[in-house]
């Protein structure tokens, strides 16, 4: 059952693995024109929820392999705070991905919706970050 729950954490893994480029893609998406900004951002609205759904795997999986190994609470609360944190973010940059998208349908003027794209793409970033960190380096806490 390990080396089940194993792959499919990894399989979370690659899924949530798109935070990672999500501020990258966007800084790059600035320099196009408004029609390929608006397909950028479905794109990224289509890659969010397929993360969403992979952070649910991350959940379930995280937290069967955690009640089966040997983790301090400090670390298991950290991991838990991350995550919840991830799902936040996630779920709060899907917003403004839908107004930016049909602002730029309508000619509007989309530069509040992208500043906070940016914003939670850096902090979904960050999470994801420090949540491998505490993934490598368990022992640490």
């Amino acid at each position: 059952m390990w080396k089940v729950t194993f792959f499919l954490h990894m399989i979370g893994t690659l899924a949530v693995g798109f935070y990672l480029v999500l501020p990258f893609v966007l800084g790059k998406a600035e320099k196009l024109s408004a029609s390929a900004k608006e397909g950028t951002l479905s794109f990224i609205s289509g890659f969010n929820r397929f993360a969403q759904y992979g952070l649910v795997i991350q959940l379930l999986t995280g937290g069967y392999m955690m009640s089966q190994g040997d983790y301090s609470v400090l670390w298991m609360v950290i991991v838990v705070v991350l995550m919840l944190a991830m799902f936040a973010f996630g779920g709060i940059i899907g917003k403004p991905l839908r107004l930016a998208a049909a602002g730029m349908r309508e000619n509007r003027d989309v530069s509040a919706e992208t500043s906070k794209i940016r914003t939670f793409s850096l902090l979904l970033m960050v999470a994801l970050v420090l949540m491998i960190f505490f993934m490598v380096y368990n022992e640490i806490v």
